[in-house]
């Protein structure tokens, strides 16, 4: 007790989190420093490369910003699909003490490493790493957790991915939202066939030359046709920050 107030387990516990955070960002931001006074790594989409921690480092402040306005200040459930690393997951779970994410890929490989870095922030509101193809809609939990997510993320993967994922994850979508439900992808697209900048042109050409067909800059309007498909629709595209977009659909 201290000048009159008494804090229980559960506070001490909340307070024990939030300095684990507080220290945990302390030295993430000392690194965040560190990468980006240093050059940018050569691009590399595997999700525990020095490329993607880099690029992590940049956008999350952004999307935490889109998603403070946009997630349910109820409780409830969030998905965040193509996980991979686990950096974006287990940077914005504290700022949210009502909810509870769910992590999941394709590749498992990625998640002791998923799990690590909850362990490591004291992340008690993020849930054990779960196998999610959108290729694979047995894949896609259980009947239980049908329309049972307000809200699903999905971060800086159809530049490296095939835009026919793009119907897998509007399925799954469909599958897993609540009526009030949104989906938020973000990263580079073009705009109606169109770079809405050079320098989204020119990350276009860079991908491509990597000689992989998946890779380059899918069109938005690509999404929305495989939202149309599955009962969603575009809501808001929200301009952000290097060129990127935070596209959010919902059920129509």
């Amino acid at each position: 007790m201290w000048h009159g107030i008494c804090i229980n387990k559960a506070g001490l516990a909340r307070i024990h989190r939030r300095v684990l955070h507080v220290l945990t960002e302390i030295n993430n931001d000392n690194k965040m420093r560190f990468n980006m006074s240093t050059e940018k790594p050569p691009l590399d989409p595997h999700p525990l490369s020095d490329y993607v921690a880099w690029a992590g480092n940049r956008n999350r402040e952004p999307i935490l910003g889109v998603l403070k306005e946009k997630l349910p200040k109820d409780s409830g459930r969030v998905l965040e699909m193509a996980s991979g690393s686990g950096m974006h997951i287990n940077y914005f779970a504290p700022h949210f003490d009502h909810l509870h994410f769910h992590p999941s890929d394709r590749d498992t490989e990625v998640f002791d490493n998923i799990n690590k870095l909850s362990s490591d922030h004291g992340n008690d509101n993020i849930a054990d790493s779960v196998h999610l193809d959108l290729t694979n809609p047995e894949a896609w939990f259980n009947s239980e957790m049908k329309k049972s997510f307000p809200a699903i993320f999905c971060i800086n993967i159809f530049q490296v991915a095939p835009i026919s994922i793009a119907d897998g994850m509007m399925e799954c979508a469909e599958h897993l939202l609540n009526e009030d439900g949104f989906l938020l992808i973000y990263g580079p697209f073009q705009v109606e066939g169109q770079f809405s900048t050079e320098s989204n042109q020119e990350f276009h050409t860079t991908l491509s030359s990597a000689g992989v067909p998946e890779w380059g800059l899918k069109d938005v309007a690509d999404l929305q046709a495989a939202a149309a498909k599955h009962g969603l629709e575009l809501k808001e595209q929200i301009d952000m920050p290097a060129n990127n977009f935070s596209l959010i659909f919902g059920k129509i």
